[in-house]
């Protein structure tokens, strides 16, 4: 278990079971929003396979969604300060990785 700050100095503790901390590996995002909420649906696609499933689904107000990009960006930093940049090949790798959709 891990404590995370809250506001004003509280603390919360946060539980990962060992089925969650396993993790699911995903290699394709599908991002969708309407006005109150951000979705993000994470899938893995496979090789010669004409169908990918969705292996887990996050929906965030639009308030998080934007703490989650910023704490993204913060954390690519640091990863290619540590080890070099991370190199993108836009169209290279099918399908792409990120897909960004309208409303929800």
């Amino acid at each position: 278990m891990e404590n995370q700050k809250k506001g004003n100095n509280e603390h919360v503790q946060i539980e990962l079971s060992e089925d969650v901390a396993q993790g699911i590996y995903s290699n394709l995002a599908v991002i969708s929003h309407s006005s109150s909420e951000f979705i993000i649906d994470f899938i893995r696609v496979l090789p010669g396979l004409p169908k990918a499933k969705v292996q887990s689904r996050i929906i965030l107000a639009p308030e998080h969604a934007k703490l989650l990009c910023r704490a993204l960006k913060e954390n690519i930093a640091k990863y290619e300060q540590s080890f070099g940049i991370i190199h993108v090949s836009d169209g290279l790798i099918p399908p792409l990785p990120l897909v960004v959709k309208g409303d929800a």
